[in-house]
This record gives C-alpha cells, sequence and structure tokens, in this order.
C-alpha cells in the first residue's frame, strides 16, 4: 500500500517477522517528513522563537508559526484561536480550570459514558471545586449513545458538555453537532475530545458547531508532547490564563502584569518548539494525502476486520458502524494474554481498559482487546491478526 512506505519503522523485524501496528488510537507511527523536518530544524535552525532579532531566531520563529498557521487551517478555524498544547488532556485542563469562574454550585456537567479518562477526571475536579453535579449520557445496548436521554440530560442547569467524537475504546462515532444543538439551546458550552477523529476523518469545527475542541499530535503522526486547543475567539479572550510566565506576557511590573494577545495568551513558557513543527508537517502529510482518502481506506478496512473476526467467535463490543477501533474478547482468556500471543508473532494490539475503567465496568468486563488503525494498515495485517488469535485460540484450548 503506497502510504505504507512512508513509515521507516515498518522496515523493522520482531522476532524475524514483519511488523504489524495495530495500536495507532494509543499512538500512531511517524512518517520520514516529520523525522526528516524535526532533525533539520535540530541540525540547522535552532534558537528559541519571539525573543532573538538574529536570523536564526528568525526562522525558528516563522516556522513555529507556520505550524500554528497549519493547525488553524486543518480545522477551519482562525490563526489566534488555535492553542498548542501538550495533548489533548493538557487542553482538557486548561479549560477545567480556566472555565471555573463561570460554573456555579449546583450547576451541571454533562459527560457520556464512554469518556476517556482525560475527558472525566478533569470534570470530576471541577465540580468537586465548584460544587457542581455530574451528568452522563448513557448508552445505548448497540453502543451508540441515547441521544433521546440527552435531550433531557441537557437543560437549563447544564453549564458545560463535554463528549468524545469517536470512542477510543469502543469505535462509536457521536454525534456532536447534536449534542451542541442541545446544549446551545440552554447556552451551555460544549468541548469536544477529538483525539480519536482528527487524525481519521475531516474535522471542521464551524461545521461540528465547537465552542473548544482539543486534539493530540502523537496520535495523529507527529510527535509526543504536541496537541492543540481550538476554542472560539470571544471565549479565550474571556477566560485567564492557565500558566504565567515566558511569552505570554504582554507588560511586567512589580505587583502586576498583563496578557499577551491571543494565541500567545495560553502558551508560558519556551514552547516544544521541534514538537511543534513536527506537528506542521504532520498537518502537511495528512493533507496532501487527504482526509477524505483517509477516512475511506480506514471505514474499508475496519468493515473488512469486523466481517473477519465475526467469524472467530469473540465477543466484540460496539456498534456496527465505528471509526477505526475494534475492541473485543476471546472467551475464557485475558485481553493480556490475547495481546502476548500476538506480540510472539510481532503484532502490536492493546489489551486492558484503554483508560476507560467506567465503561468497562459498565459492560461488566475487567478488560479487553483492542485493535486500532492507521493510514499505513492493510488487510494482509488483519490477515495476520486473524492468525494470531487462531493461535491463542489453540494455546488457551478454546473451542
Amino acid at each position: 500500500m503506497m502510504w505504507r512506505g512512508d513509515f521507516p519503522i515498518f522496515e523493522r523485524r520482531i522476532n524475524g517477522k514483519p511488523l504489524v501496528y495495530l495500536d495507532s488510537a494509543s499512538s500512531t507511527q511517524k512518517p520520514h517528513t516529520i523525522l526528516d523536518a524535526m532533525q533539520n530544524f535540530y541540525r540547522q535552525s535552532y534558537a528559541n522563537i519571539h525573543r532573538g532579532v538574529y536570523q536564526l531566531s528568525a526562522e525558528a520563529t516563522e516556522s513555529y508559526e507556520a505550524a500554528h498557521r497549519s493547525m488553524a487551517r486543518f480545522l477551519n478555524a482562525k490563526f489566534e484561536e488555535c492553542i498548542f498544547t501538550s495533548g489533548a488532556t493538557h487542553g482538557i485542563n486548561l479549560l477545567s480550570y480556566t472555565l471555573q469562574s463561570r460554573i456555579k454550585p449546583d450547576d451541571e456537567i454533562v459527560l457520556t459514558q464512554l469518556e476517556h479518562h482525560s475527558n472525566l477526571v478533569p470534570w470530576q475536579q471541577l465540580a468537586r471545586r465548584a460544587q457542581a453535579k455530574l451528568r452522563f449520557v448513557p448508552l445505548l445496548p448497540d453502543g451508540n449513545l441515547d441521544i433521546a436521554a440527552a435531550e433531557s440530560l441537557i437543560n437549563e442547569k447544564t453549564a458545560i458538555v463535554a463528549a468524545t467524537h469517536i470512542s477510543n475504546s469502543l469505535g462509536t462515532i457521536v454525534p456532536v453537532q447534536k449534542l451542541a444543538k442541545l446544549a446551545h439551546a440552554h447556552r451551555a458550552l460544549v468541548v469536544i475530545d477529538a483525539a480519536q477523529s482528527v487524525p481519521h476523518m475531516p474535522v471542521d469545527v464551524q461545521s461540528l458547531d465547537a465552542d473548544f475542541l482539543v486534539f493530540s499530535g502523537h496520535k495523529m503522526y507527529g510527535p509526543t508532547g504536541t496537541g492543540g486547543l481550538y476554542g472560539r475567539r470571544a471565549l479565550l479572550d474571556s477566560l485567564p490564563p492557565f500558566f504565567t510566565g515566558g511569552d505570554m506576557i504582554r507588560e511586567v511590573q512589580w505587583e502586576s502584569a498583563t496578557w499577551n494577545d491571543l494565541p500567545w495568551k495560553f502558551e508560558a513558557g519556551t514552547p516544544n518548539i521541534a514538537g511543534m513543527i513536527g506537528l506542521g508537517q504532520a498537518v502537511h502529510y495528512l493533507e496532501k494525502i487527504g482526509m477524505d482518502n483517509i477516512q475511506r481506506h480506514e471505514e474499508k478496512l475496519t468493515a473488512h476486520t469486523m466481517e473477519k473476526l465475526s467469524r472467530e467467535e469473540l465477543e466484540i463490543y460496539g456498534p456496527h458502524e465505528r471509526g477505526p477501533i475494534i475492541a473485543f474478547n476471546i472467551p475464557g482468556v485475558h485481553a493480556h494474554d490475547v495481546a502476548a500471543i500476538l506480540d510472539s508473532e510481532a503484532i502490536c494490539i492493546r489489551g486492558g481498559h484503554h483508560c476507560t475503567m467506567p465503561l468497562h465496568h459498565h459492560l461488566n468486563i475487567t478488560a479487553s482487546a483492542r485493535v486500532s488503525f492507521g493510514l499505513y494498515n492493510t488487510e494482509d495485517d488483519v490477515d495476520r491478526l486473524c492468525a494470531g488469535l487462531s493461535k491463542a485460540k489453540k494455546i488457551f484450548k478454546v473451542r
């Protein structure tokens, strides 16, 4: 497949076998272009940004701000509405602290039963600090959200609705536009966790009607320690800074300070310059391939895999229509054991609760095995997966 050759890690052999990487929901592999851009910056153009008047600093500043512009274009947002963060978790924590002044005792924060811990625990902490209440949109038996229940849960008491776009465990594609419409009818703010959607489908913050949206760079073929937060400008202007010092300062007196313009107001200190340049290159890489092309490829591969796994007598969790994520169990075999057997075949999958412990408790399971796809995966990978599952069932004497 044409894109696979862009990724040097697939030249590697493990136990003498070609690598099959099926854990992109956790983190994606990196193509040559991103690795080369970061190495070139460190070797040829490294300097701090926004401070020096010399050429190297000017070059670094331009490369960093070009990455900002790329991120804004990618999301269909304005330059000043896109904040660089260390990832989705950073962005959600930023919001959970800076939005606190808007939350009154007995206000309600509505989440879903699908949420990753990173879009649950920060809101738990905000609710505790502000004496607010958490409410959860329940799951239907098929793994989709109960939108009818959301219509009653989201009401005049709701201050924030925070929801994943695609579940990192079940692959459920959440109709976030419907949740946004319900939230905005009651003047509630909408936060979208797009960590699992930005790498796999076109994401337009205007059409989603998002007030805030977060994502992680390492899940979209970029470096670790990178990511972004989109926020409507009027809202970002109204929020206090999360971190202070360094580049987010406009002027400092002995006993007071004023803040820089957006987006720098929320980017204190020396940033991960090389990482953000790599993130900008990841955006260029995805745009060159085309998000529609990536989505079609992964939808076809996911459907093919669902059909193949349905023959394997597995417990498969989640809806039929889903993103490129499939969680399952071999009856009577722990997910960690399945992952270990597959690892012996050079097949990388995730076994565990995938940072969704409450969801797994809801499903009455302690763990699941999860395969998740990137643009580099092929039907040959799926064939290797099925062969590995057959080996696991044979070892554990599963008929």
